[in-house]
């Protein structure tokens, strides 16, 4: 069924995950024997963190795994706000992997991240369909994660090809392998919006990480917006760079854009990138301008960052305080 407004989302999570969160009352130190003061347990993986923020923010979501089991699915439906996901059953004796993140008072997280289930091609055949049958007619789809075993590095690209014509925009936010064969596919398999942070930036594109940040910190974004410039020349239509506590820059084919993160308490930055592409997709959909968009992405992704473990933002946890956004121009190309 064809929305008639498109409003729908929809996000696909190609390596799901059960989150465990232990969060410790001190230190972590290596070799030593520590108290745990609480334990989380959650559904996760970045499509489905996603998703659960824009739900929050009211709008409608389809949520499709590549592949979950029944305890995976049972957590889903018992979040707040509940999600029901879509994909093919593990056979028996398979499940879905366990992330451990460990997290310290100071909002410090250690992640033990499992590799998940080995995928075969007709399982990887059978998600790629699913996807497709049910984002008709979304306004986004969103593509995100790290790839599960047996996926090829280009999956992504594959199925942005899978996608073509449907009306929808992609969004992908993913790292390692799967980010240089997606970014190698354009302009081939153009998209229109991707989320690095300054590392996977400072990968792409040959720049140094420590330095975009550190100038970020100083309010001087120009080697940033260059550096996204040339990602977006390539085939993307937004680039938006997170940026840690110092904000986030935007770079379309209109212009660049840097918002400065409002001060926050930091308790833990799990979910925090999943929340600015919520925040960035929300506001698109409700008709935003760039400035605004990036803006909302600043103000959820720092809203995650304020709350603690795995716990992901609903508009009643955004600052009160406003994002302010600067205009930079159109960006120069390097």
């Amino acid at each position: 069924m064809i929305d008639e407004v498109p409003r729908r989302v929809v996000t696909f999570t190609a390596n799901p995950s059960i989150d465990r969160t232990l969060a410790l009352g001190g230190v972590l130190t290596r070799g030593e024997v520590l108290r745990v003061m609480g334990v989380t347990e959650q559904a996760a993986g970045k499509g489905v963190n996603v998703a659960r923020v824009l739900a929050a923010d009211g709008l409608p979501v389809t949520v499709v795994a590549a592949a979950l089991d029944q305890r995976f699915r049972s957590l889903a439906e018992r979040a707040q706000p509940p999600v029901t996901v879509l994909g093919q059953e593990l056979a028996d004796g398979a499940r879905v992997r366990i992330n451990t993140t460990v997290t310290e008072p100071d909002g410090t997280t250690t992640k033990l991240n499992e590799p998940g289930p080995t995928f075969s091609i007709g399982q990887l055949e059978d998600a790629a369909d699913a996807l497709v049958d049910v984002a008709r007619g979304a306004a986004w789809v969103v593509l995100a994660g790290s790839l599960p075993p047996g996926a090829p590095s280009d999956w992504y690209a594959e199925l942005i090809g899978r996608l073509d014509g449907l009306g929808c925009r992609i969004a992908v936010d993913t790292s390692g392998e799967a980010l240089d064969a997606l970014i190698g596919a354009l302009p081939r398999r153009s998209f229109a919006f991707i989320k690095p942070n300054a590392d996977e930036l400072a990968h792409l594109t040959g720049g140094d990480a420590v330095a975009f940040e550190a100038a970020a910190d100083r309010g001087d974004v120009t080697d940033v917006v260059a550096a996204a410039g040339t990602l977006q020349a390539r085939g993307i239509g937004a680039v938006l760079v997170s940026l840690g506590g110092a904000g986030a820059v935007l770079v379309n084919a209109e212009g660049a854009w840097f918002a400065r993160a409002p001060r926050v308490s930091l308790r833990s930055t799990v979910g925090a990138g999943d929340s600015s592409v919520a925040g960035y997709i929300s506001a698109h959909i409700a008709g935003a301008d760039p400035a605004d968009c990036v803006a909302s992405a600043v103000a959820h992704g720092s809203a995650a960052a304020a709350l603690p473990g795995t716990t992901l933002p609903t508009p009643a946890d955004l600052p009160t305080e406003p994002v302010e956004v600067i205009a930079l121009g159109l960006p120069s190309r390097v």
